[in-house]
């Protein structure tokens, strides 16, 4: 009992101790913590005053940046109204002097409207006046001259008709000189027709020449690798060829028909055997050159055979003979020289001449020309060395030589040469005028037109036959335009050459002319 009673005194006392010093460790934490907030609290008023106060200070820095710009914006506006304001009253002074200007000018033009109207009563005035005395003169002339209005108009009349009897004169003999253009033109007409029977086919001069393939694959084979094949025949053969997307087909170019004619007839040749190579190509066109030149001699004998004429050196048989292979205006040398024999030959006939040395000489007259690409100088030049190396006949050599004009004809068959070389250039259809000059010569008649003061244009029409003259009408009245008709006429006619007639029209016209909106 009593164990029990001190062990619950001891128990008692035990927890009440613990009890109290739980209560003093509390107070005494409670004490620490209490502290340490007010530490935290004092630190945090502290900080906060800083960053008011920084705050603040910013503040005060961007109002005074805004005040600073507020200001410049304010003196900046301050200075454009200033500008504008000096604007509007540079304006308004100007448009003050301006009105004042107009003040001015209305008043001038009212004085002048008045000045105006007073001058055009005066002038209506004199007018009336002028007619008033006019008409006392006129009745004072008819009483002088004893003629009346009417009998001095059918005086005046007559007098101009005397003046224009010469103008009729001079268009009655133009009218005849036309008609007398025209009957030689029919003349020659019927002196062509009775040339037709020696006339031959013209020959269109060519500068190319197109050969059929079988096929497309040909072209190839033409070419050759890298092509080889191609280039050796244009270095052989001397000419261009021209292969493009034309299908089974290629074009030989070149300018000498001779060199043309041989490539020709080669490349035919290596179509038909079908070896194509380089050595084949130089093989066959060696023999294709052998072959043309005694074709060219057999032609060579066959005209002097056509046209009976024997004893003529071999090697001028193959010049005679090249001759075909040349042309002129489009016109086949050979034959033309074949048409000048046969002409020279029944003139000098009809004539009681030497009938074999005018064919002869009308044969050899362009013998030059087999040779005039090859060797520098002109076809009358190395037509005249020709014949005398082969020692032709003094009266052929002449021909040769004169037959252009060059120097003077000797013979009366040097003359007959001149005259069948010109027949056989001018029938129809022998040569054909190149394209060069038929522009030029439109171009000289439309230079001629334009040269005229006054005129705006000038077409040529017609093939050239005709020019049409437009001319300005505010310049050129309708007498000045005759005028400018017969002086464009004579200018013609002294500065150009030119085929049968050229007919002259003057256009003369005033347009108005309005677009409706």
């Amino acid at each position: 009992m009593d164990i029990s009673s001190s062990t619950i005194l001891a128990l008692t006392i035990g927890i009440l101790c613990g009890v109290g010093l739980f209560f003093i460790i509390n107070y005494i934490r409670g004490n620490q913590a209490e502290k340490k907030a007010k530490q935290l609290i004092d630190q945090a008023v502290k900080e906060a005053e800083k960053k008011r106060r920084d705050s603040l200070l910013e503040l005060k820095e961007e109002s005074y940046r805004s005040k600073q710009e507020l200001e410049r914006e304010i003196k900046e506006k301050k200075s454009e109204l200033k500008q504008s304001e000096d604007r509007l009253m540079q304006r308004e002074k100007n448009l003050d002097k301006r009105e004042e200007m107009l003040q001015n000018r209305d008043e001038m033009l009212e004085k002048k409207d008045t000045l105006l109207n007073n001058k055009q009563k005066e002038i209506q005035e004199k007018e009336t006046k002028m007619e008033e005395l006019l008409k006392e003169e006129m009745e004072q002339l008819e009483r002088i001259a004893k003629f009346s209005k009417e009998k001095a108009h059918d005086l005046i009349m007559k007098r101009v008709e005397a003046t224009m009897a010469k103008e009729k004169a001079e268009y009655i003999k133009e009218q005849e000189s036309e008609a007398k253009l025209i009957a030689a033109e029919k003349a020659k007409q019927l002196i062509v027709g009775s040339m037709q029977r020696y006339s031959n086919d013209v020959t269109n001069e060519q500068t190319v020449s197109t050969i059929i393939l079988p096929n497309d694959e040909m072209k190839g084979r033409l070419i050759g690798r890298e092509g080889r094949n191609i280039r050796t025949i244009e270095s052989v053969t001397g000419v261009d060829l021209i292969i493009d997307d034309t299908p089974e087909a290629i074009v030989i170019s070149s300018f000498d028909p001779l060199r043309r004619e041989i490539a020709k007839i080669t490349i035919e040749t290596l179509i038909k055997d079908g070896r194509i190579h380089p050595s084949r190509i130089e093989e066959i066109y060696d023999k294709v050159v052998k072959d043309i030149n005694e074709k060219i001699t057999e032609m060579g004998q066959d005209a002097l055979y056509e046209l009976g004429i024997t004893k003529v050196d071999a090697e001028l048989v193959n010049l005679i003979g090249k001759l075909h292979f040349r042309t002129s205006y489009g016109q086949n040398v050979l034959q033309h020289s074949k048409e000048v024999a046969h002409l020279t030959g029944l003139m000098a006939a009809e004539l009681g001449e030497n009938v074999n040395i005018a064919k002869r000489a009308g044969l050899l007259h362009d013998i030059g020309k087999a040779i005039d690409y090859e060797v520098e100088g002109s076809h009358v030049e190395l037509g005249e060395e020709i014949a005398k190396k082969y020692q032709e006949d003094e009266i052929v050599i002449n021909a040769i030589k004169s037959h252009h004009g060059d120097c003077e004809a000797t013979s009366i068959i040097a003359s007959l040469v001149q005259i069948a070389d010109t027949l056989s250039a001018a029938r129809p259809g022998a040569r054909n005028d190149s394209l060069e000059n038929y522009i030029k010569r439109l171009e000289q008649l439309e230079n001629i037109g334009n040269s005229f003061e006054g005129v705006e244009k000038a077409y040529a029409m017609q093939a050239g036959r005709e020019i049409r003259v437009l001319v300005k009408p505010d310049e050129v009245d309708d007498l000045t335009s005759y005028k400018i008709a017969r002086e464009m006429k004579e200018k013609i006619e002294s500065e150009m050459q030119y085929p049968g007639t050229i007919k002259i029209t003057v256009i003369r016209e005033t347009r108005a002319q309005e677009e409706a909106k």
